[in-house]
């Protein structure tokens, strides 16, 4: 039997009518913050796309079943089992299956499986990249390589900070991925707007953002794209700021020999406590804003 996904039924509906539809990871439930704060805000980001539009489709495996949109009670589920539930990559997807195991899917493996489903447009918090010491420990998220190869437009608020953002740059420019600016032509660095990192292309309208995708996935094996969506002004934190506190927690991690796929929670989790919270809360609101948009740019999609 093909490995397919399980569509919920309002969302096969709404692909089959061309009706815009907006994938969610599942990793923030999971291994994004703490329950029940979790559940709560994976149901407000799934409102903010229906508020503007269009159908959520949160993507998780549940059981070993590659779920395309979950119910209420699995999102509940998933949230009380944080991060007992296998971080899911591409690579881990037919192992979590086989094992018939929960799975919470990254930027990577909810790409993979949104195109599965015929899904084109996919709102996270912040891509993964290149990390500060990949020169030597060659640790590169594979988002990065999902993006070169996978037809999904991803709206975030650019790479997660504690990534080397100029490298990260340079292997999206290398590998032919688009990052196109909304509303600016800065790479936005996740909690804060800025990072004084110049982006070539830029768009002002979702209109505009959807012609763009649209020319240029006609291309012969086209790539993935990256919308820029920088988090709003009254929530950003000062980047200056946060280098202190995300290289105060890279030493932590380096002194405690954490690596690998625990890096990025343990990472958040200590800028959090550096931060009093303020971190979480740009986080959430930052997700919220890439929900709005991502369902406005599905709405000029198929319009």
């Amino acid at each position: 039997m093909p490995l397919s996904p399980v569509l919920l039924p309002e969302i096969a509906s709404a692909l089959r009518q061309n009706k815009p539809v907006v994938a969610l990871e599942s990793t923030i439930i999971t291994h994004g913050m703490p329950y029940p704060r979790n559940v709560e805000t994976a149901v407000r980001v799934e409102n903010a796309v229906r508020e503007n539009g269009a159908v959520p489709a949160t993507i998780a495996l549940v059981g070993g079943a590659i779920k395309v949109g979950l119910t209420p009670d699995e999102i509940d589920y998933l949230g009380r089992q944080g991060q007992r539930v296998h971080k899911t990559s591409r690579r881990d997807i037919g192992y979590v299956a086989a094992r018939q195991l929960d799975g919470a899917t990254t930027v990577a493996a909810t790409m993979l499986i949104a195109h599965m489903a015929g899904i084109r447009i996919f709102a996270t918090g912040g891509i993964g990249g290149v990390h500060r010491d990949a020169p030597n420990s060659f640790d590169i998220s594979a988002d990065l390589r999902e993006l070169s190869q996978t037809p999904v437009a991803v709206v975030c608020a650019g790479a997660k900070s504690i990534l080397d953002l100029p490298l990260t740059l340079e292997y999206l420019e290398t590998a032919g991925v688009p990052v196109v600016g909304y509303q600016t032509t800065e790479f936005p660095a996740f909690f804060s707007r800025t990072s004084g990192l110049n982006l070539e292309m830029s768009a002002q309208t979702p209109a505009e953002l959807s012609a763009i995708l649209k020319n240029h996935w006609q291309l012969p094996h086209p790539s993935g794209i990256v919308i820029a969506n920088p988090i709003p002004e009254a929530e950003a934190l000062e980047y200056g700021k946060m280098e202190s506190v995300i290289e105060k927690a890279l030493e932590i991690a380096t002194t405690r020999k954490i690596s690998g796929k625990d890096l990025t929670p343990f990472l958040l989790a200590e800028i959090e406590r550096q931060t009093d919270g303020a971190s979480l809360r740009a986080n959430i609101q930052l997700v919220l804003h890439n929900a709005r948009l991502a369902a406005e740019i599905a709405g000029a999609f198929f319009s």
